[in-house]
């Protein structure tokens, strides 16, 4: 239980996790308005069909709210997309990640409580991860605010006032106390993201074990041929051809989805996030969801510890540090080379 306790208020864990959440969703959801620019209207705007009187008479009977109806002028709904488009790249960005953050969660929240019946379910999860993510520390890595920490520290390091004994003590335990706070709600924001995307995919097993089309491997069959989700018809038809590997796909998913709150503390995790990166490629490309396999395969990146995402730089680091070892041998053995001749006179 001490270890335990520990461990929760030492140190941010997972805080490269962290980042690549941040960047993902941050970047997915500018994508998303981006993709949606020509449809603003018709989705969000006064000129969707649900209009921000029915929206607001929503929230009347859920406690939902949103920016975007406190207006039905066009010039402020323009307004609103330009920040939502802004505060997205700024927090993919990590530029005062504290703050901005909030203002992500609000600005995601807001666009998805104003059109709630048009969702592929990627944006649920979206809307969930934004909340998650104001308490971590998911700009301590690869962000504006790294870079600005890192120049701060040099250029403090040599300039650092002096203070009194009794102030020099009181900021030591001022900041003690910020830094176990921080570690204290960013472990625990990533406990719960981490703990969502397992319901997710627990729950979605045992639902699919309930179904007769699911034992008896004829799931996808269906799937394959709704029109509502066939981007590709062709492909579609190409890939229900095969009956066998779809009926393996079907009992491979259900497995997968249900094992994988289990396998996460050993290394069968691996094969089973490359098999589960796989799946939703699949669910990009043959059902057209793509805003819901990111979502998923960016929320799958919190069950990867940090020496994955370091592992890259180390080994783009490697050649050089062969390279130095070379030089510098070369550089002894020159002058080695000169020292017989010059002691032979002397013996």
């Amino acid at each position: 239980m001490r270890t335990a306790l520990d461990g929760l208020t030492d140190r941010p864990v997972s805080l490269y996790a962290a980042a690549v959440l941040r960047i993902g969703y941050g970047l997915l959801h500018l994508v998303f308005l981006l993709r949606e620019f020509p449809h603003r209207d018709e989705i969000w705007g006064p000129g969707s069909p649900w209009t921000p009187d029915l929206a607001r008479r929503l929230f009347d009977q859920t406690g939902w709210s949103s920016i975007l109806t406190l207006s039905d002028n066009r010039a402020y709904f323009e307004a609103c997309y330009a920040l939502a488009v802004g505060v997205s790249v700024l927090f993919a960005l990590g530029w005062r990640t504290r703050a901005v953050s909030v203002l992500f969660a609000v600005v995601v929240a807001s666009f998805h409580s104003r059109a709630i019946f048009m969702s592929d379910g990627g944006d649920n999860l979206i809307l969930l991860m934004a909340l998650y993510l104001v308490p971590t520390a998911c700009g301590r890595r690869w962000s504006l605010d790294a870079r600005r920490a890192r120049l701060r520290a040099c250029a403090g390091a040599a300039t650092r006032p002096s203070a009194g004994r009794r102030a020099g003590g009181l900021r030591h335990h001022l900041r003690a106390g910020g830094r176990t706070l921080t570690a204290v709600l960013h472990n625990c924001g990533m406990f719960v993201i981490a703990a969502q995307v397992c319901f997710l995919y627990g729950s979605a097993g045992l639902y699919k074990v309930q179904g007769g089309s699911w034992g008896d491997g004829t799931a996808l069959h269906y799937v394959l041929n709704l029109d509502l989700f066939r981007p590709w018809p062709g492909l579609s038809r190409m890939a229900d051809g095969h009956e066998v590997p779809i009926a393996i796909a079907c009992y491979l998913t259900v497995l997968l989805q249900v094992a994988f709150p289990f396998v996460l503390f050993g290394r069968l995790k691996y094969p089973v996030l490359t098999m589960l990166l796989g799946m939703h490629l699949g669910i990009a490309v043959l059902m057209g969801l793509p805003l819901f396999s990111g979502a998923m395969i960016i929320a799958d990146a919190v069950f990867l510890p940090d020496r994955f995402y370091r592992a890259p730089g180390r080994l783009w680091r490697r050649p050089a540090r062969v390279m130095e070892p070379g030089r510098t041998a070369h550089a002894h053995r020159a002058p080695r080379a000169r020292v017989p001749a010059q002691s032979e006179p002397s013996g």
